[in-house]
């Protein structure tokens, strides 16, 4: 059996090791992502001096769109619970785009309406397509095909390397266990590859497991299938961006051309019809509804709002609909409500990412990542050394 797993483990990762390693390190990199722009950028997410009170939002919004050029218009607002925080609104019509405003002075701090390309979405491209075009009319994508026969193959390269690694006797689970750094540096290298890797092995799969869902169809029902959940037949979504939707910087693709958009005169009449006055009563409500509330979002019409955990879904939130011109809440859609595919939805991208547990189950996954990243290294390194060996064997014989 371990005979079969070791032949099947080598010979499947020298195929696809450097494609690994690649996938690995660019998902290591958006981990933290969030809280490196924010770092980077403070003008772009944070206020320049925190006052007493926010803007009444319908002040607020006015003061917005005119500095917005006539082809675009206010399409939502996402409030975060930290008075320090910029607001963010979205723009109707634009899928990702956003600008950045100070509640308190009604500056905008960041309008960037072109893509900007910058590491983490040169990253987020590698990691998900190897730098190929993503095709959103659904057709064949080389780089996403590439990826997710990657990682499905990863799937049996660890399980076969948790089974090579298995000890024979209870003796020598000491020493699998252990990485030395006192016995040269082809020892430490091989115990960093064995050692190293049982140690992350359960997180890389689970990566690995999840990370397959955005990969192909078939999977991605028979994984909702297992977890008692079904979705409507349709192509396997791609994964969202790593940040939370609070979060998302200017960085990010445009819309296709084929997706919804809106003309210049739609997006004046939006202006004129959106009542944020409205707007501003019902996040009163909401907020003293939710006095904990971590981030709200609010567009015509609907609402979510997002309260801290401690474990779980990151992405968990709860619905609700209200009537534009009044403000009256006509619907709540609760989390603890939603149907199993939708809460599965959001575990699978909580435990992607990592951030089904805060901050800590966040290194985890980096450190697993970035270790997922030297395996196929590490792996090359064994091999190479043993043929080394086998050719001066044959060299003196």
């Amino acid at each position: 059996m371990k005979k079969i797993a070791r032949i099947i483990h080598s010979k499947l990762s020298g195929w696809i090791g450097l494609i690994i390693t690649v996938i690995c390190f660019s998902g290591a990199t958006l981990v933290f992502e969030t809280e490196i722009m924010q770092l980077c950028y403070p003008s772009r997410y944070y206020v320049k001096e925190v006052k007493d009170k926010a803007l009444p939002l319908d002040r607020l919004m006015e003061a917005v769109n005119k500095q917005l050029p006539d082809t675009l218009s206010v399409g939502s607002v996402t409030i975060s619970s930290d008075p320090a925080k910029n607001y963010r609104v979205g723009l109707a019509g634009q899928r990702t785009a956003a600008v950045y405003v100070d509640p308190y002075t009604a500056e905008i701090r960041d309008l960037q309406l072109a893509p900007q390309p910058n590491f983490f979405s040169v990253m987020r491209r590698l990691h998900r397509w190897l730098l190929d075009d993503f095709k959103h009319d659904g057709s064949f994508s080389l780089g996403k095909t590439v990826v997710g026969v990657t990682t499905l193959v990863m799937v049996f390269i660890l399980i076969t390397g948790i089974i090579c690694w298995i000890p024979k006797t209870k003796k020598n689970l000491k020493a699998r266990l252990k990485i030395s750094i006192k016995h040269g540096w082809k020892r430490f290298m091989y115990d960093l590859h064995i050692a190293g890797g049982i140690y992350f092995a359960v997180v890389l799969l689970a990566l690995a497991l999840t990370g397959l869902t955005w990969s192909f169809s078939w999977y991605q029902n028979g994984f909702y299938r297992l977890f008692g959940a079904e979705l409507p037949q349709m192509p396997a979504r791609e994964m969202p961006a790593s940040r939370p939707p609070a979060d998302r910087g200017m960085s990010a693709s445009r819309p296709p051309a084929d997706r919804e958009r809106t003309s210049s005169g739609e997006r004046r009449q939006v202006r004129e019809s959106a009542n944020f006055a409205e707007w501003q009563n019902v996040i009163n409500q909401l907020i003293k509804q939710n006095p904990d509330f971590m981030a709200l979002t609010i567009r015509d019409g609907a609402a979510s709002v997002s309260s801290p955990f401690l474990i779980g879904n990151s992405r968990a939130s709860d619905n609700y609909s209200f009537d534009p011109q009044t403000g009256t809440i006509t619907d709540i859609k609760y989390y603890k409500d939603t149907d199993k595919a939708g809460k599965l939805r959001g575990w699978i991208y909580s435990v992607h990412v990592g951030s089904w547990g805060g901050t800590i189950t966040k290194i985890i996954t980096f450190l697993a990542a970035l270790f997922g990243a030297t395996l196929p290294l590490t792996g090359y390194y064994i091999w190479f050394k043993k043929y080394l060996a086998r050719r001066k064997k044959l060299d003196a014989v």
